[in-house]
């Protein structure tokens, strides 16, 4: 399908959305590093002796198809992998060639792209800084923790290079955030690692993806093995989103909830309106009825995942055979993602929950959460239960009175950021040896009371 020529866009769908966010694999998953708990480094598998490199035909059409599917003035255009390096950066020239060329009149384009970091140099930052792209820097925290699993095919830590990427990216002022994966290295360090984003890193916009790797009792003890391809360990695994059983790697599910809210305790004292955590916006904008992402949206289905030869996925975390909705080459873009099956991958999130989700006092915050993590079963013995609920029930409980206070601010017009006025005057009436409120059991004196002060760089 590659090398053919695309389709010519037709009627839209009624059932086309406004927009979308596509995530494009050029280099399919192909990477230049090894990280233990990335399942991704299977999909080779679906592309056996294949080159895994997106060409210029089908990079014109992704371009072009992107930009003619979009009703609504932005669009996103955003590349992945694997590790999109490992294009070259020729390839990103002419990406950028083609959205100008492609762009229609009023849209605003916003390129964004997510990296380990290994390659980048001062021709790549130059020319990140020159085009206005938002890139993304995988970071699992001090080097240590990242260390533990985010190694190189030889089984070296990954942390130097990964702090020289972000020093050119720093020196070329691009704009940059950071995503860490929570796994269970870094699980009980939430404080910790934030401090080490904001303080070290300087980063001021930060996502937390938790790991969850799941495995049949066929599957697990090779999956704790890993996920890439090893010389003499047999056919490699290719990893779906089967099974309830899960690896050594995957954070525990209230562990998940912990990390967050030591997180959470940290920043609502010091960082509101200067540092910007994803989840912590989409919850308070989920509060004016506002879902923002799409994990704990009611319905999904809006965020495929574009493979370099040009079939697209229902969704990043769902490329294997059941959930390929076409390639581009021969069905328009818009018509897969306005597709039955695309509607249908979508609505199932809202219309599956279980009965205890259903009657759950924040599910309008939570929505069940996403549907990969559906394996596991409800108070009630009802399969679809999202395994992480226990530590999603336990940051959104914990949090409401605070984002409450700060969606009051809001009506009254005033700054969120003010809820650090309000945290102020009630921690001065707290014992100091008194628990700590983030449940973490120390004494608050000694956790988040402590007033260490900030290590700013410049």
């Amino acid at each position: 399908m590659d090398g053919e020529a695309a389709p010519a866009v037709q009627t839209r769908p009624l059932s086309a959305p406004p927009r979308f966010h596509l995530l494009a694999k050029p280099s399919g998953s192909t990477c230049n590093i090894d990280c233990a708990y990335c399942f991704f480094l299977s999909k080779e598998a679906l592309y056996p002796n294949d080159k895994h490199r997106m060409s210029q035909a089908t990079l014109e059409s992704y371009i072009r198809q992107l930009l003619e599917s979009h009703r609504a003035p932005e669009v996103t255009v955003a590349w992945q992998g694997g590790e999109p390096t490992l294009m070259k950066l020729e390839f990103f020239e002419r990406a950028v060639e083609l959205v100008e060329k492609y762009r229609k009149p009023g849209q605003t384009i916003q390129q964004t792209f997510q990296t380990n970091g290994l390659l980048l140099d001062d021709a790549w930052c130059a020319f990140f800084k020159k085009y206005n792209f938002l890139v993304g820097l995988s970071v699992d925290g001090p080097r240590e923790l990242h260390d533990a699993y985010r190694r190189d095919r030889k089984g070296q830590g990954t942390f130097d290079l990964v702090m020289r990427g972000w020093r050119f990216l720093k020196s070329h002022g691009v704009e940059f955030n950071i995503l860490c994966t929570v796994n269970a290295a870094n699980e009980k360090h939430g404080r910790r690692v934030y401090r080490f984003f904001r303080d070290e890193l300087g980063a001021t916009w930060i996502q937390f993806i938790p790991i969850v790797e799941r495995a049949t009792a066929a599957t697990l003890a090779i999956a704790n093995q890993g996920w890439s391809d090893r010389p003499g360990a047999g056919k490699r695994l290719l990893y779906t989103q089967t099974g309830d059983l899960v690896t050594d790697r995957t954070v525990g599910g209230k562990q998940y909830g912990q990390f967050l809210v030591d997180i959470f305790e940290e920043w609502v004292r010091r960082d509101v309106g200067r540092v910007f955590v994803q989840l912590f916006d989409v919850t308070l904008e989920a509060y004016f009825g506002r879902h923002l992402l799409c994990i704990h949206a009611p319905t999904c289905g809006y965020g495929p995942a574009l493979e370099h030869n040009g079939d697209l996925y229902t969704c990043d975390h769902f490329v294997e055979p059941g959930q390929k909705l076409g390639n581009i080459h021969s069905t328009p873009l818009i018509d897969l993602v306005a597709s039955p099956q695309m509607r249908k991958f979508g609505d199932d999130k809202r219309d599956t929950l279980t009965k205890q989700c259903r009657e759950c006092d924040v599910r309008f915050l939570c929505n069940g959460g996403c549907p990969k993590d559906r394996f596991a079963l409800s108070k009630d013995g009802e399969p679809g239960q999202n395994y992480l609920c226990a530590g999603l029930e336990l940051f959104f409980t914990h949090t409401r009175p605070l984002m409450g206070v700060m969606g009051q601010l809001l009506k009254r017009g005033r700054a969120p950021a003010d809820v650090m006025l309000w945290v102020k005057a009630e921690d001065a009436k707290r014992d100091p040896y008194a628990p700590c409120p983030c449940g973490g059991g120390r004494k608050f004196k000694f956790c988040h009371g402590d007033k260490a002060p900030s290590k700013k760089i410049a």
